[in-house]
């Protein structure tokens, strides 16, 4: 799964206040409590952070759109996906995430056979 997130300044946990934390902090602090939070559940379902990156403007793309960070994150199969996602402990989290995104896109991705490109 491709993921492409752009931060908050500041986090927004108004929808979660239960998750905010005493004072102030940035959506990228805010993305890093969710990550460490969501980590053990991606790996308790056989999923796997491969990649994590600083983005930025696009080289081709539309004018002024860009991505404070990317990441890629496999995934066993769809159905682990959705299990991690149904979990209790899982969703006791999602708020950080919530609070620390301005936006975001996911983009499931399926390896082809070989790496061929036809």
């Amino acid at each position: 799964m491709l993921n492409l997130l752009r931060f908050r300044d500041r986090a927004d946990y108004t929808a979660f206040p239960d998750l905010a934390p005493e004072g102030s902090i940035t959506g990228a602090q805010a993305y890093a409590l969710y990550f460490d939070h969501t980590l053990p559940y991606l790996e308790a379902v056989g999923g796997s952070v491969e990649f994590v990156g600083d983005g930025g403007k696009f080289l081709i793309g539309p004018l002024g759109e860009q991505w404070d960070r990317v990441m890629l994150v496999r995934h066993r199969s769809i159905g682990a996906l959705m299990e991690m996602a149904a979990s209790t402990g899982y969703q006791a989290g999602l708020g950080h995430r919530v609070a620390a995104l301005e936006d975001s896109r996911l983009l499931p991705i399926v390896a082809r056979a070989g790496g061929e490109l036809r």
